[in-house]
């Protein structure tokens, strides 16, 4: 008769906690709908968490983890999704991956991101991405391959932005490539500034307001023309 009971009570018991679960999932659902409408992104982060915790969803892990990178929150965003590579990753999942690994000055780990979105949509900005990480490893054949890509398949009114400067600007991503072009044939061979110059220079005449591009050819020039040594009376 006990045994009767005590199964009984841990059927009540379970019926019980699923229907708690279920109120649960109904309230935050209805929470995170809230937030979503108010544009409260902190509370979308909260009620995506909470439902992950009660029904785990990797479509929901995604998009907590592209509500991490959006808000420059780079290792919140790989700690919700993980570091490595998985064939089973969503797009967005692989995104992710690559440009926080990039942002948290983890070079040789972003590329393997970028490569795998590269193979699955071949597009000039991923090939720019890669060819700047690959210009930081130091493999500059790897970089030129796909600076060469991006020169030949960049349309005309696609734009690159950066913000290096106070105010972000834009150019076309064609002189973007001739940039790092120029710096991959200095890493290359740093003997030949006027070869690295020469680029530069390709770049600026394309986007006038290519400040990172004028910033390094001044950097090449003075390094080819230093000023002379005052010397002691």
């Amino acid at each position: 008769m006990k045994k009767v009971i005590g199964i009984l009570f841990l059927a009540v018991a379970f019926q019980a906690s699923a229907q708690t679960n279920t109120e649960l999932l109904k309230h935050y659902e209805a929470y995170y709908a809230q937030m979503k409408k108010q544009g409260d992104m902190q509370g979308v982060v909260n009620a995506l968490t909470h439902l992950n915790v009660l029904s785990p969803d990797q479509a929901r892990l995604d998009t907590l983890a592209v509500l991490y990178m959006n808000g420059g929150k780079h290792m919140q965003a790989l700690n919700t999704i993980g570091y490595d590579s998985n064939p089973s990753d969503s797009d967005m999942a692989v995104e992710v991956k690559a440009v926080c690994l990039k942002a948290v000055n983890e070079p040789q780990r972003a590329l393997v991101h970028f490569e795998e979105l590269f193979k699955r949509a071949p597009n000039v900005m991923i090939a720019y991405e890669m060819a700047d990480l690959k210009i930081q490893v130091d493999n500059i054949a790897g970089a030129i391959a796909n600076i060469e890509y991006g020169i030949t398949n960049s349309k005309e009114g696609e734009m690159r932005a950066y913000y290096d400067s106070q105010t972000p600007y834009q150019v076309p991503s064609k002189a973007a490539f001739i940039y790092l072009k120029g710096l991959a044939k200095f890493k290359l061979n740093q003997s030949d500034l006027d070869g690295a110059i020469a680029l530069l220079d390709e770049a600026i005449a394309l986007a006038p307001n290519f400040n990172i591009a004028i910033v390094s050819k001044n950097a090449l020039v003075s390094r080819k023309n230093p000023p002379p040594v005052k010397k002691d009376n």
